[in-house]
C-alpha cells in the first residue's frame, strides 16, 4: 500500500486517542492493586497507641490495656514497693536493666518514667504465657522474701515490681517496657512516646 492513501492526520488522532484510553485503563486496574497493599482499618488499629486513664488506680493496683493485642500493665507502686526494690538487687538476673528491654528514658531503677508507675508488657519473656500479679508479700508459695511481682504459672518464672527477672528462672530476660508518654497527670499513651527513644 502506498503512502499516498494513508490520512496522517486520522493516524496520529488514533494512536492517541488509543493511547489516552489505554492510560486510563492501566489506572482503573493500578489503583485498587496498590489499594490492596494498605494496611487495613484493622492492622492500623492494631498498631495504634493505647491511652489509659490512671486518675482512678489506688496505689497497689494493676490496670490491664490491650494494645497492639498484648495486655500492658499500669501498676500503681506503693512507697513500701519503691523502698523494697532496691534489695532485690541480689537475687535478680539483670538489676541495672542492660539488655535494652525498655526504652532509655525508663533505664534506671524504677524502670519508668515516674517511679510510682511501672508501665510493662504483660508477656514473659520465656515462652509467652502471662504472668499473673502477686502483690501479696511473703505468700506461703512464693517464699518469705518475696516482695511483690508477677509470677508466671505456666514455667514458674518470677519477676519483681520494676519487672525485673529473677535469678534461676526459665525466663531470660526483664519484661519488655513499652514506650510510652503521659499525656497529663492522669493519661498514658501507650506505643507513642512523641520521639524520644
Amino acid at each position: 500500500m502506498s503512502a499516498e492513501g494513508v490520512d496522517l492526520k486520522k493516524r496520529r488522532m488514533l494512536v492517541a486517542a488509543t493511547s489516552v484510553v489505554g492510560a486510563v485503563g492501566a489506572v482503573y486496574v493500578a489503583v485498587p492493586f496498590v489499594a490492596s497493599m494498605q494496611p487495613s482499618a484493622k492492622a492500623k488499629a492494631l498498631g495504634a497507641p493505647a491511652e489509659a486513664d490512671i486518675s482512678k488506680l489506688e496505689p497497689g493496683q494493676l490496670m490491664r490495656v490491650k494494645w497492639r493485642g498484648k495486655p500492658v500493665w499500669i501498676v500503681h507502686r506503693t512507697k513500701q514497693n519503691l523502698a523494697d526494690l532496691p534489695t532485690l538487687d541480689d537475687g535478680l538476673r539483670d538489676p541495672d536493666s542492660e539488655v535494652p528491654q525498655q526504652p532509655p528514658y525508663c533505664k534506671n531503677k524504677y524502670r519508668s518514667i515516674k517511679p510510682e508507675y511501672l508501665v510493662a508488657v504483660g508477656i514473659c519473656t520465656h515462652l509467652g504465657c502471662s504472668p499473673t500479679y502477686r502483690p501479696d508479700i511473703a505468700p506461703a508459695d512464693l517464699g518469705p522474701d518475696w516482695k511483690g511481682g508477677f509470677f508466671c504459672p505456666c514455667h514458674g518464672s518470677r519477676f519483681d515490681l520494676a519487672a525485673r527477672v529473677f535469678k534461676g528462672v526459665p525466663a531470660p530476660i526483664n519484661l519488655e517496657v513499652p514506650k510510652h508518654q503521659y499525656l497529663n497527670d492522669t493519661t498514658i499513651l501507650i506505643g507513642d512516646d512523641g520521639g524520644k527513644s
